[in-house]
């Protein structure tokens, strides 16, 4: 997803229709200068602005410009911006604006910034009890001691995933129950497997080991089956994580192979690098209707798929396959844009759980804490974890994360480490035995705490959770509302919504960090963390950001803007650029890179002609 902010210089040059004069922009003495001295612009530019700017017949030198002018031009830019955000965000934005107040940033400057001698003063509304303080300290002193213990990892591994990508998946197995010697029981084994794995090479032993730990979960409750008559076909995922912190996601469909009588169930499963639960849904479809008529025509189509390219966003790849009685038939398969949302059901979230509970494990996760789903069904548990990490946009979880913990791995959970991991209800009882360190179990099927830390209230800005509370309530009535625009109505879903609800409360609290990213002596970016958080006019904002900074999250999330050659793009970076033009005229920094931009792009022109 391209913001307006990435396009090219050229762009927005080639529309200047005067050269600028190096008189203009060098020449002159101090009181001529001082005389045309530019007036104050009241909100921060982007480059697509600039490029209205142009449009608008711009003087060619900044001597020439009139408080007249830049008055209109003001007036322009601001109604674009405001007809460029979907409605439906700017009645989120009106939500938390209400709750949060007027005050946002400190009163900045350059060198603040760089020296980050900024004093932590209290705001003048809100204060803090010796209480409050007091268990503030303990949860930055808890998340301090478990991430020593937590491993790190790449933080551009996902990206770096992207380009090594050359087929859609790595491999497909067919899991199947056997019945144990001698007991009434079953075990899950791999019945067939394609490709084979006959190079002994580092990377397929790697392989191997992970083959192993599939059979797991795709039958997390292998001993709970017996043979059946009947069983409407379910489809759930799973994630695998590396050593290393690469991830593998695993797409299955379970279903009953055709026949009469009682029969077990047996599990399709695609192994790929690729998150895109749609397209791999898609591909189950195909599996599950061929299985139907007969399980050798599977086979081929999983070779057909396997040779096909892999697909960039946004593109649609053509299957040929070739079904007896149907003959030849093409497949289209399309890789979303932005599959960030595309395999998240945030419709089973909110039937499972109340706003309040959600907003309490949100808040939970981001102090990367311990977290453990109970649910009676597979499809409950996967649609469910995959729907709150989804929640935490722009930022990843970097621990361990199991939608479905297979019952024999169950002592995973005393891990003292942080995890998402999900359990069926039968392995409840197991669990409520087990020496769990602190960690907040939820019951999805009542929508309560099995156990709980009894501080979920108080993690989050008071009043940021109030507006994060508030937007998700009144959900139905935000989506209703008329839109009078294509943008609005990719918005006006639930999926949109929801996203949109906690993307609002990112920006309000790190929004801000790009004024942060200062460039070195040796052209490495260095993030300004104390001047960061201490730029916060809310004193229950910094506090929370004093907790959350030392998460790994954050910091992959740091370590990525540092390590980029070019701006960050995603519809998070869009919203950053509209919350900083809305910063307000106190903000000097903003005027100031404005026409430092503006004028470095004119001495441009006037070299390059």
């Amino acid at each position: 997803m391209w913001s307006p902010q990435d396009r090219k210089y050229n762009t927005a040059t080639t529309q200047l229709s005067s050269k600028p004069n190096s008189q203009s922009l060098r020449g002159g003495n101090w009181s001529e200068r001082k005389s045309h001295r530019l007036p104050r612009l009241p909100k921060r530019h982007s480059q697509d602005d600039m490029l209205l700017l142009a449009q608008l017949s711009l003087p060619s030198s900044p001597s020439s410009l009139h408080e007249d002018s830049f008055s209109t031009t003001s007036e322009l830019l601001s109604s674009r911006r405001a007809r460029r955000i979907p409605k439906l965000v700017q009645r989120i934005n009106s939500i938390y604006s209400a709750k949060r107040g007027k005050r946002r940033l400190k009163k900045l400057s350059m060198s603040s910034i760089e020296t980050a001698s900024l004093r932590d003063d209290n705001s003048e509304s809100e204060s803090d009890s010796d209480d409050r303080f007091k268990a503030h300290t303990q949860r930055l002193v808890h998340i301090q001691s478990m991430l020593k213990r937590a491993p790190s990892y790449r933080t551009l591994e996902l990206e770096l995933l992207e380009w090594q990508e050359r087929e859609l998946f790595e491999y497909f197995v067919v899991v199947s129950l056997k019945k144990k010697p001698s007991r009434n029981t079953y075990l899950p084994e791999v019945s067939y497997q394609f490709p084979k794995l006959d190079r002994p090479t580092k990377q397929m032993r790697e392989a191997e080991e992970r083959l192993k730990a599939i059979p797991q979960f795709c039958f997390p409750d292998a001993k709970d089956w017996l043979p059946v008559s009947e069983y409407s076909s379910e489809t759930f995922s799973f994630m695998l994580t590396g050593e290393d912190g690469s991830r593998r996601f695993g797409y299955c469909r379970r279903l009953l192979p055709s026949g009469k009588g009682p029969r077990l169930p047996e599990v399709y499963c695609v192994i790929s690098r690729l998150g895109c639960f749609g397209l791999f849904s898609k591909v189950l479809d195909e599996v599950e209707r061929r299985r139907g008529i007969s399980a050798a025509l599977v086979y081929p189509f999983m070779r057909s798929l396997m040779e096909s390219p892999f697909p960039a966003p946004g593109k649609t790849i053509k299957v040929k396959t070739f079904l007896p009685g149907a003959g030849n038939e093409v497949l289209e398969l399309r890789r979303p844009m932005d599959s960030r949302l595309e395999h998240v059901d945030f419709e089973c979230l909110f039937t499972c759980l109340s706003v309040r509970q959600l907003i309490r494990i949100f808040a939970s996760l981001l102090l990367e804490r311990r977290v453990i789903f109970v649910a009676d069904k597979l499809s409950t548990l996967s649609s469910c974890s995959h729907a709150v990490v989804a929640l935490l946009y722009p930022f990843s979880w970097q621990h361990t994360f199991i939608p479905v913990l297979p019952a024999s791995m169950i002592d995973i959970v005393c891990c003292p480490t942080p995890f998402l991991v999900g359990l069926l209800s039968s392995s409840l009882p197991k669990l409520k035995e087990l020496p769990v360190e602190e960690a907040l179990m939820v019951n999805l099927g009542s929508d309560r705490f099995i156990r709980q830390m009894d501080d979920e209230d108080t993690l989050l800005p008071r009043k940021l959770q109030a507006a994060l509370e508030q937007a998700l309530e009144r959900k139905n009535e935000l989506i209703s509302q008329d839109s009078d625009s294509d943008s609005d109505d990719e918005c006006n879903t639930l999926s949109g919504l929801v996203s949109e609800v906690f993307i609002r409360f990112f920006v309000e609290t790190i929004g801000h960090y790009s004024l942060f990213l200062t460039q070195t002596e040796k052209g490495e970016r260095a993030f300004q963390r104390e001047a960061f958080r201490k730029s916060v006019a809310s004193k229950s904002i910094r506090r929370f950001l004093e907790v959350f900074m030392e998460s790994q999250m954050f910091a992959g999330f740091i370590q990525d803007r540092e390590l980029r050659k070019c701006r960050a793009k995603g519809l998070f970076e869009q919203r950053v650029e509209q919350y900083l033009e809305e910063l307000p005229d106190t903000e000097q920094s903003g005027m100031n890179k404005f026409l430092r931009g503006l004028g470095n792009k004119m001495k441009f022109l006037h070299k390059k002609n």
